[in-house]
């Protein structure tokens, strides 16, 4: 951990969860230690705030590059947030970049940590949860670790698309039974074995965010 990164959590955490009071159940589901997958919804630009400061341990997402590549006081100060709060770069128009975030994450996991995923790849506009890409299964079949599936509630209420300053609204964060693939796909078609462990992912945040599935993939997505 980064002394940014120390100093941000022991302040922005406690702070945001006085602030929205969000509701969070299953929480002792969510391991403590060693590789995790952390699958959710996504709703809003804030979920991956909202995770990291209900899971008492550090949550790695990505986030777009632009945010890190801002100059002055405002750019570095953005950057040094974003960096605090344990989010890594990804240039989301690179489809290459979009595959090595996968090798990030990756790194993420071999040194024991916990990713944050939206398997959809980017937010829901309408609120249906959409299908999910199956770069969370490669991950978690790759790495051999659970993924945990979270459902998140309220999150696009705290700051809608066009709004440029966050409001107080009710949130529910729940964190499902965690999903173990060791040796469920041996000896079945790497692609299928995706597939089939993604539909199940789903299928548990759907169970927990109460959503509507789509059926369909969202408009624009890296699959990470």
């Amino acid at each position: 951990m980064t002394a940014t990164y120390r100093v941000l959590h022991s302040i922005v955490p406690p702070v945001l969860r006085a602030v929205w009071r969000p509701t969070v159940t299953g929480l002792d589901l969510v391991p403590r230690t060693g590789p995790v997958i952390l699958a959710s919804n996504h709703l809003s630009f804030v979920d991956s705030v909202v995770i990291p400061c209900v899971v008492p341990r550090k949550v790695v997402f990505l986030a777009k590059s632009d945010y890190f590549t801002g100059t002055g006081v405002r750019g570095t100060v953005r950057r040094l947030w974003f960096e605090g709060i344990g989010m890594l770069p990804v240039d989301r128009d690179d489809s290459r970049a979009a595959l090595a975030s996968l090798d990030t994450a990756l790194e993420v996991l071999g040194r024991g940590e916990a990713f944050g995923i939206y398997p959809e790849g980017t937010r829901s506009r309408d609120g249906r949860l959409y299908r999910g890409r199956t770069g969370v299964a490669h991950l978690a079949l790759t790495a051999g670790c659970p993924v945990v599936p979270v459902g998140l509630q309220g999150t696009q209420d705290i700051q809608p698309v066009g709004s440029s300053r966050p409001r107080l609204a009710d949130v529910t964060v729940r964190f499902g039974e965690p999903l173990d693939f060791t040796g469920r796909f041996d000896g079945v078609p790497s692609g299928r074995a995706r597939r089939e462990a993604t539909d199940e992912i789903m299928a548990a945040i759907a169970r927990l965010s109460g959503q509507e599935q789509a059926g369909t993939y969202n408009e624009r997505s890296l699959g990470v």
